[in-house]
């Protein structure tokens, strides 16, 4: 008995075929190449049928779509919508704890000795918390999405580009637990994406210590939360309690989608919105 060969392999899981069936087994090679061709060719059908689609219809991919679905939820709950500077300085990462030989600055992709992109949104948003806490009553909610650059191993999770959605409410009323509005607003997010069966796990992270995670049923990783008063706050002056939740919107996206590669979900010259351009 014969299986697939790896290239074609690649090739099915680049037009989206089920998993399941790349387990499939053949009496000989002729056989297996004979299906193989037979299924590719339904495949490209079906990405034809649906770039028609999606070009007649929405005209824009999913992850667009969701963005702004998600921002006008947030609005709705008083949230202001933030944008902030894509390149950061050393310093702030520096506050977040990032220094030279961690884990996090090996990831970083530097510009010059004291600029990077951004890697994440949070040292800009604890600006906002400082700035906005000047200025405002509480409670302050505030949130941005936008694309952060990691130096990833690239895969079916990671990226080397990939957008954030990081929303904080500082000042939270005392009669209010910090955790459920943790979970009110993760809620808020995850029902706008329309993905079922999450829930919360604990887990560690590199910047925030034990922090609780939102997965999908599948057990993937969609969003990680942090409250404050924190032990990184004390750099930023920030005094106020505080909940906060960072969500890939790729991984959003293959969630809600059933996405199998975060490449079909991200920004692309292969794919878009899932469907593959090398037919």
């Amino acid at each position: 008995m014969v299986q697939f060969t790896e290239e074609q392999v690649r090739r099915l899981n680049e037009l989206g075929v089920e998993t399941a069936l790349l387990e499939q087994e053949f009496q000989d090679n002729q056989s297996r190449n004979r299906f193989f061709q037979k299924k590719e060719q339904e495949l490209v059908t079906i990405q034809h049928k649906r770039l028609d689609e999606l070009y007649e219809n929405e005209r824009r991919p999913f992850i667009l779509s969701l963005e702004e679905k998600i921002a006008a939820a947030l609005r709705a709950e008083g949230f202001l919508q933030v944008h902030t500077p894509i390149i950061m300085t050393k310093k702030r990462l520096e506050k977040m704890g990032v220094f030279k030989g961690s884990i996090m600055e090996k990831q970083v992709f530097w510009i010059d000795e004291r600029r990077c992109l951004r890697p994440m949104l949070a040292p800009n948003l604890y600006e906002y918390m400082i700035e906005l806490g000047r200025l405002r009553p509480r409670p302050i909610r505030f949130f941005e999405i936008g694309p952060c650059f990691r130096r990833e191993t690239q895969g079916q999770k990671h990226a080397n580009e990939f957008t954030m959605l990081n929303l904080v409410e500082m000042g939270v009323p005392k009669e209010l637990t910090l955790r459920d509005q943790l979970l009110k607003w993760g809620k808020t997010v995850l029902d706008t994406a329309g993905i079922k069966g999450w829930k919360l796990a604990s887990e560690d992270s590199t910047v925030y210590g034990e922090t609780d995670d939102f997965v999908d049923e599948n057990g993937m990783e969609l969003g990680s939360s942090a409250i404050g008063p924190h032990p990184l706050d004390v750099e930023w002056g920030v005094t106020d309690n505080w909940v906060g939740i960072g969500f890939g919107m790729e991984r959003l996206t293959m969630s809600a989608t059933n996405e199998n590669n975060l490449a079909k979900a991200g920004r692309s010259l292969s794919y878009i919105n899932g469907i593959r351009l090398h037919l």
